[in-house]
């Protein structure tokens, strides 16, 4: 696949923004090319605008080249250039399979760019053959999220791998949640599929949702492509410090990781237990969907007593249904003590 033929021209042609860090290279004592105030705070100085330190430590955990990875600001940054690096406005679409992850859509829609869908199947695994039939020559950019949010499932790798064997534009496999899963992660199949892109994020199992970053595993033709229309200093110094301070302490990402699993199967086999939970879907998540009764009542009745969930039963695959995120012990024994109290 070329992938040079998917850009879209002005971007193939666009010269990109070049700050003054990105064009000195060695070491120096004075810097006096960025117009920074020279007063030391710790954070006088732009950040390191292609992250290198801390590409090189997520090159070690994920065992991946640092030319293969990009970081956004959150995964939501990853999306948005994605779709303007690769789809002409009012021209090309995306395409997505519901019941899956918001951003997607509305980032499209930001763009002027058209969104298709083509559901799951009822077992929220891929439509191989319908969502083929629903490709054209302006279909740029197929969208999968594993496990998927808000179903909290796997998606059927062999499903995904015909999707990456015939799918003739960028497929992106957002792994927000691939910590809490059994299933290998798809990063493994960058150097197979050039038109493969990988997200993954510091959100879920690190627990740094407030610093705002997202990775992305890929060809190095996609990552140039990504590093060229993104904004100079995309990833700030906080958020470059608090990551690099994170992957230090990799034993305790397990041990939360280790904590919520536990957690999750415990809560999974209490909803279970009330009449009025009428099915708990399996999850690979950090989080559980389950088919209520009167899932408005539900919700408003957690929510009188300070506890809030993610009400879900309005989208397609997902009527009466609400997402409870898998919480620390304390908080899941609270939960269970108000559905009780519904009782």
């Amino acid at each position: 696949m070329n992938i040079e033929t998917l850009v879209r021209p002005n971007i193939r042609a666009l010269s990109p923004y070049s700050s003054a860090r990105s064009e000195f290279k060695g070491k120096a004592e004075i810097f006096i090319d960025a117009n920074e105030n020279p007063f030391e705070t710790g954070m006088n100085r732009y950040p390191d605008p292609l992250q290198w330190k801390l590409k090189a430590q997520i090159s070690k955990i994920k065992e991946v080249p640092v030319e293969n990875i990009f970081l956004g600001n959150g995964s939501d940054e990853v999306i948005d250039l994605l779709i303007r690096i690769f789809c002409e406005p009012r021209v090309d679409h995306v395409l997505s399979l519901p019941p899956t992850y918001g951003m997607y859509k509305v980032s499209a829609g930001i763009a002027d760019v058209k969104i298709k869908e083509v559901l799951l199947t009822e077992d929220y695994q891929p439509r191989v053959a319908e969502t083929m039939e629903a490709v054209n020559e302006h279909t740029k950019i197929l969208f999968l999220c594993s496990p998927n949010n808000p179903t909290a499932n796997d998606m059927d790798p062999s499903r995904v791998e015909a999707l990456l064997e015939q799918f003739p534009g960028i497929v992106v496999i957002d792994e927000a949640y691939i910590d809490f899963s059994q299933q290998t992660s798809f990063i493994q199949h960058i150097e197979k599929y050039p038109n493969l892109l990988v997200m993954q994020t510091f959100s879920k199992a690190w627990g740094l949702a407030g610093i705002r970053l997202g990775m992305a595993f890929a060809s190095t033709e996609i990552i140039q492509y990504l590093n060229k229309v993104k904004p100079p200093y995309n990833v700030n110094q906080l958020t470059q410090s608090a990551a690099l301070e994170a992957l230090q302490d990799t034993a305790k990402q397990s041990e939360w990781v280790s904590t919520l699993l536990e957690e999750r199967e415990t809560l999974s086999t209490s909803l279970a237990q009330y009449d009025f939970v009428q099915k708990v879907y399996p999850s690979n998540a950090n989080f559980i969907m389950a088919k209520v009764e009167r899932p408005k009542e539900l919700y408003q009745f957690l929510v009188q007593r300070g506890i809030i969930v993610r009400d879900r039963s309005n989208v397609p695959l997902c009527e009466g249904c609400l997402r409870f995120t898998v919480g620390r012990p304390d908080e899941n024994r609270k939960l269970l003590a108000a559905l009780n109290a519904y009782i």
